[in-house]
């Protein structure tokens, strides 16, 4: 497994600007973020612009790229050539995994089996696979749902963040079913009532996470995907991530 680092963790900072912080915190690998309500890279940027925005995932100061998070916010038939995109641009930057979040709470399950279907469908011609993203709030805050939904959608995977079963309305329901489906893993530490908390004050054990993660034969990347936390250097908290995950694998 790689120890990396998304460029979500720096969301002010321009691209540029969050990949030399993730440099000057000895990261090797990273995790690029493209939102479209963001300030660094674009989904609508990449389908506007592929070879602009290769030039600029190829320039990374020797971060390895992991994977990629996307956020569209485009609907109908714009939400799939953007996603076409940003496979594309996977595929030429050798990145295997896609990242996306589910749809709201709300949304008929159906539609969207329908939608993920749609997704893979394309992913699979770049030689690209998607995970959905666990998040409170959305389809996927039920442990138990995102099974289904894998089962139901042929190479659909999980992007898994523990901490969002941890803190979630789910919290009391057992994750270690969803293992075989992870494509990727994104980090922070939480207790139930707080999402985001200071590296080791709380709930999640990251060495029985990396041992089930091993069991399953997981040997992909393990994400640092922090947010600040008031009163407590940020900097410092990404460097403690880092240090606590290598620590777990080395």
């Amino acid at each position: 497994m790689d120890v990396a680092a998304s460029t979500d963790c720096f969301k002010d900072l321009s691209f540029e600007d969050a990949l030399s912080r993730l440099v000057d915190l000895e990261y090797t690998a990273v995790e690029i973020s493209i939102h479209e309500m963001g300030v660094q890279l674009k989904p609508s940027q990449v389908l506007g612009d592929l070879q602009a925005a290769l030039l600029r995932c190829q320039s990374t100061n020797r971060l390895n790229v992991i994977g990629y998070n996307v956020d569209i916010r485009a609907e109908g038939e714009e939400h799939y050539q953007q996603f076409e995109a940003c496979c594309k641009l996977a595929k030429a930057t050798k990145v295997v995994t896609i990242s996306v979040p589910s749809s709201e709470l709300g949304t008929p399950f159906n539609e969207e089996v329908e939608h993920l279907k749609r997704l893979t469908k394309i992913s699979k011609l770049h030689g690209v696979r998607v995970g959905m993203m666990s998040q409170i709030g959305s389809l996927t805050e039920d442990p138990d749902t995102v099974q289904v939904m894998c089962d139901h959608v042929d190479g659909l995977g999980l992007c898994l963040d523990p901490s969002h079963y941890i803190c979630g309305p789910y919290s009391n329901r057992s994750f270690s079913h969803l293992m075989k489906y992870v494509y990727q893993v994104r980090l922070r530490d939480s207790k139930k009532e707080q999402l985001n908390v200071q590296i080791g004050q709380g709930e999640v054990d990251y060495g029985r996470l990396i041992n089930q993660l091993e069991n399953v034969n997981y040997d992909h990347a393990l994400i640092t995907a922090i947010e600040p936390v008031e009163g407590v250097d940020f900097s410092s908290e990404m460097r403690k991530m880092r240090l606590l995950l290598e620590s777990q694998l080395f």
